[in-house]
């Protein structure tokens, strides 16, 4: 009985959504039959009577107040709707509508029947959306004592969100941890000062890590037998600790390195420990993938430490020994600091080796690899090219492939050319990146605008043939045309990712919703009424009389004509005049 009763409401639900829906004029016009036929009980004659009359009698400066408090509040919204708009990309009316008023009057969520009714190929797009909509750790990201603490200590401004940081410790709990780290005193302070918040406590957290093991390897010598004392003596000390003090406590980046060194001594000491004891069982397992990734993370530091130095020789070395060592661990896309370290020692054969493995339709892509493989076919042509050249005798097959790669880098991420052509100022970039998002822009731009630069008439072919690629795009874009559909989460993300007081870029470039032009409109309005009601009293109470009057029936305006010239009449003692025989008539 229960089910049936709900069945029955469900139904007679859908029965009224329904006709709400479909029937909306019918409902309309019975309200107004049902006003018509009730017009005598509910007294709508003498009511609008006396609403017409009391409007006749108010005073200019009615309407000057009346049209003032309008123009003021629709301006408060204007004001509330346009920040709102600029912070969060969406209109705060049409977001309440959205979210209470919808389901009120029966709006259905769209994913469910959506989910349900989409075909394969829906469904492998909706799932491209969303790993594209990923965010990924930057590769290129700097350190946070040596670069993004002194950006903070000059301008006083914080380069790096809360939620970036949330993910990089994240990262850090991922990476450099494991079950097993309870078992070893300083492996378990680490993993609590890996979800510490504060930057002192953590830092405070990794010297009482590396104190505890000297502690320990001096105490416990004495009390146990010799065969475990040559074992304790060769225990190394806590690598994941170095690893924190080199990222954060370290002022200058060659402080990063000595204890990144040091952090390398430690850390291939237990990866080839744990190489040798992986096989005994998962817990060895996991040390094993935890002691790999702690290794591969600071080998790939220390590269980065190289080429900030300017030993892009030894950089590019230790770049190249890693991928041949850890071939399997592209998770932190090593190649994309091989080849940025390539362009600094203008190695394009190399470079373009490089692409030729990592540039491929099975590979996911990235603003690095597809800007990348854009520079090098606008090398072979820009030295040469002229826009009024190529106009009169059109492009030739070099200058075609320069344009369409410059094209298919744009359609990738189309925020990246701003920045290289300087026409948006660059920031820091964040620890991470959402692909084809500002934030990726930024990243890329920060690090090989000089490479640009260096190519002589690059950026010019860039500036004449980058806005070409949205003629190419269908829009509005439900579909890509040389990578999938551009996503439509990237600019919350990116809001997530950049610092506040950086202007994110939007793309496709949204159109200004129509609350805030609405109240645009009625705030210019009323403020223009105001204005003149103030300057032009006497004119604007006529006018406003008058059209009270176009709204009011002939016979409310015959009876209020006669009573204003009673009172008329009462007023100045005037007898009344007879009558003419017309008039009785």
């Amino acid at each position: 009985m229960a089910e049936a009763g709900a069945g029955f409401v469900e139904q007679l639900k859908a029965c009224a959504v329904w006709s709400w829906t479909y029937l909306w004029a019918v409902w309309f016009f019975l309200v107004l039959f049902l006003v018509y036929v009730l017009r005598v009980p509910l007294r709508i004659h003498d009511n609008w009577s006396a609403v017409s009359m009391f409007l006749n009698t108010l005073t200019p400066k009615f309407y000057v107040a009346l049209t003032g408090t309008s123009s003021l509040i629709s301006g408060l919204i204007l004001i509330f709707e346009w920040w709102y708009f600029r912070k969060y990309g969406t209109s705060f009316i049409e977001q309440v509508s959205v979210s209470h008023l919808r389901p009120l009057l029966g709006g259905v969520d769209n994913n469910s029947s959506n989910n349900s009714n989409s075909s394969n190929g829906d469904s492998d797009s909706n799932r491209q959306s969303v790993s594209e909509c990923k965010v990924w750790r930057n590769p290129l990201n700097l350190f946070r004592g040596a670069e993004y603490n002194r950006y903070t200590w000059v301008t006083g401004r914080e380069p790096l969100t809360y939620y970036d940081m949330n993910l990089s410790a994240q990262d850090h709990q991922t990476f450099f941890t494991c079950d097993s780290d309870h078992l070893r005193p300083a492996d378990a302070i680490m993993q609590k000062a890996w979800r510490e918040r504060n930057p002192q406590a953590r830092i405070s957290a990794a010297h009482e890590a590396l104190e505890i093991n000297e502690i320990r390897s001096r105490v416990e010598v004495p009390l146990i037998a010799s065969s475990t004392i040559w074992e304790i003596k060769l225990l190394p000390k806590c690598a994941t600790a170095y690893i924190l003090l080199a990222e954060e406590e370290a002022t200058t980046i060659a402080e990063a390195e000595k204890l990144f060194k040091q952090a390398l001594k430690a850390g291939d000491g237990c990866y080839r420990r744990s190489q040798q004891l992986q096989h005994h069982g998962s817990q060895y397992e996991a040390q094993h993938r935890r002691d790999t990734n702690v290794l591969v993370y600071i080998k790939r530091r220390l590269a980065m430490c190289a080429r900030r130095l300017g030993r892009t020789r030894e950089a590019v070395k230790m770049m190249r020994d890693l991928m041949k060592e850890f071939p399997l661990l592209s998770m932190f896309n090593i190649h994309e600091n091989l080849l940025e370290a390539l362009l600094e020692l203008q190695a394009y054969a190399d470079v373009q080796a490089v692409l030729a493995k990592y540039d491929d339709i099975s590979l996911p892509k990235s603003a690095t690899i597809c800007y990348t493989a854009a520079l090098l076919k606008a090398r072979a042509v820009s030295d040469k090219f002229s826009p009024e050249a190529a106009s009169r005798r059109g492009l030739s097959t070099a200058e075609m492939n320069a344009v369409e790669a410059i094209h298919r880098a744009v359609e990738f991420n189309p925020h990246v050319p701003k920045y290289l052509l300087e026409m948006k100022s660059l920031i820091l970039p964040p620890e991470h990146i959402l692909k084809r998002g500002d934030s990726e822009a930024i990243a890329y731009a920060f690090f090989h605008l000089a490479h640009w630069k260096r190519v002589e008439g690059a950026l010019n072919l860039l500036h004449c043939t980058w806005e070409g690629t949205f003629r190419m795009i269908p829009y509005p874009l439900e579909k890509g045309h040389l990578f999938y559909p551009y996503p439509i989460c990237t600019e919350t993300a990116d809001r997530e990712l950049l610092p506040s007081f950086h202007e994110v870029s939007v793309y496709p470039k949204k159109e200004l919703p129509f609350f805030i032009l609405f109240t645009a409109g009625l705030c210019s309005f009323t403020a223009m009424l105001a204005l003149l009601t103030h300057q032009f009293p006497e004119l604007m109470g006529v006018f406003a009389k008058a059209m009270i009057d176009i709204f009011c029936s002939a016979e409310v305006r015959d009876w209020n004509c006669k009573s204003t010239f009673m009172r008329f009449e009462d007023e100045l003692d005037i007898p009344p005049a007879p009558q003419s025989q017309h008039f009785q008539n």
